[in-house]
């Protein structure tokens, strides 16, 4: 793997680098366990409320930011139901399964460090 230096006083949000352009989409702390929490469900899709007991200690407030969010950057998925109170669930689009996997290799080395530390 070839290092590139990252870019010093650049706007990010404009920059070539990929490390950064990957973290202005899901560098947030609440955005990678929201995808987590999505991915792991059953058939892979959350509620709104799912996701709120799941994500523990994310206020609603961070938690409807964050979706938004995601939602724009194309990684989830929002599909509301005409009911009353209404049904909003939530699942990965195809960009967002893409990152499952790397996910995946952090949770791995997560879980190795933790236990390391012990």
């Amino acid at each position: 793997m070839s290092k590139k230096a990252l870019p010093s006083s650049e706007n990010i949000y404009k920059t070539n680098c990929p490390i950064l352009y990957a973290m202005e989409l899901i560098g947030q702390k609440w955005k990678l366990p929201i995808m987590w929490y999505i991915a792991d469900a059953e058939n892979q899709v959350l509620r709104y409320k799912e996701l709120e007991r799941k994500v523990v200690g994310i206020t609603p407030t961070m938690l409807t930011k964050c979706l938004r969010e995601l939602e724009k950057d194309g990684l989830i998925h929002r599909e509301q139901y005409p009911t009353i109170p209404p049904t909003v669930e939530y699942s990965l689009t195809e960009r967002g399964k893409t990152l499952i996997p790397a996910l995946e290799t952090v949770y791995q080395w997560g879980e190795a460090q933790m236990a390391s530390r012990q």
